[in-house]
């Protein structure tokens, strides 16, 4: 099968199937069965299999799984075997792109997260954060550890590790904002990742983000920020969405260059071709996203059980 897409809403992390974000090395092996699981998801692997592809035992998967994605492993692989057998044979969408649309229509569908976007002044760049307090900190997210960095205005910065534990853009960054004051401040990051994926179910969630690019960079983010937060999303639609048809290859490189990761949902761009395409923060953890966002919707569809306490009282 082709490799995974990326599509869909920002997902709201129910608090009564999320457990604690994992630790790094537990993200990569979840991450290295999802990439299995898009691979092999039309010759239906056992649990067992999918395990030993993520280097555990079967029992010690699936508890994982289930913490991380809300539903069992056995029950993704069920939803997108359904998707698959429904599947137009001609539909370049991968399985589990088709499998993401289908829970965000119906009656699953997830939450909205409202986020806006206001861009950094001609001023405050000049003055390179001269007078500005910049707090910045680590947290653990359901994709690895990820860089937040917070201004009075909102979110300026937020970086998934690479392998290597390094923040993609992080020093440039830091030059960037030479001239401002720089608090570590782990708890405030901790916050901004529950008020992302831990969220409880009805909250409102309504983030700023306080960003610096040009000004075509500006327009492909806020294109993308309205078109890709529901939806796949091409750099061709993004292009002709912003009245510039024939600038693909540079609204590629604008998408390639968000300094906001899963906020500004630069994940849901795909090439023309429905292929998956390149990610600043790496394939494998694109391809997880998708995987966390069809669990998702599969978790809101299913029926809440009702508690005895709540059936006596009816």
């Amino acid at each position: 099968m082709a490799a995974a897409q990326c599509v869909g809403m920002l997902a709201l992390m129910s608090t009564d199937t999320a457990g604690t974000f994992e630790s790094p090395t537990e993200y990569a092996r979840i991450a290295r069965a999802i990439r299995y699981l898009a691979e092999h998801a039309r010759e239906q692997p056992s649990v067992a299999a999918v395990a030993e592809a993520a280097g555990w035992s079967e029992y010690h998967f699936a508890r994982v799984f289930r913490q991380w994605a809300g539903i069992s492993p056995k029950q993704l692989l069920q939803h997108l075997s359904l998707v698959a057998a429904r599947q137009a044979l001609d539909d370049q969408r991968s399985v589990l792109q088709a499998a993401l649309d289908a829970g965000l229509s119906g009656p699953g569908r997830l939450h909205d997260l409202f986020v806006s976007l206001e861009a950094v002044t001609p001023g405050e760049y000049k003055a390179r954060g001269r007078g500005l307090l910049l707090r910045f900190g680590t947290a653990q997210t359901p994709f690895g550890p990820a860089r937040v960095v917070l201004s009075e205005r909102g979110i300026a910065y937020l970086a998934f590790a690479d392998a290597h534990g390094s923040f993609d853009g992080w020093e440039d960054f830091r030059s960037t904002w030479c001239e401002a004051r720089w608090a570590r401040d782990d708890a405030a990051a901790r916050r901004v990742a529950r008020d992302i994926w831990r969220a409880a179910p009805g909250t409102p969630r309504r983030l700023t983000l306080w960003i610096h690019g040009s000004n075509f960079q500006q327009q492909v983010w806020q294109a993308l920020l309205a078109a890709g937060r529901n939806s796949t999303v091409s750099y061709a639609r993004l292009a002709q969405d912003i009245g510039r048809s024939a600038a693909c290859r540079a609204v590629g490189s604008a998408v390639g260059a968000n300094p906001v990761a899963w906020l500004i949902p630069c994940h849901h761009v795909l090439r023309a071709n429905g292929a998956l395409g390149g990610y600043r923060w790496g394939t494998e953890r694109k391809q997880a996203m998708l995987a966390w966002e069809v669990a998702r919707s599969i978790s809101a569809s299913r029926p809440r059980p009702v508690s005895r306490a709540s059936a006596t009282a009816r």
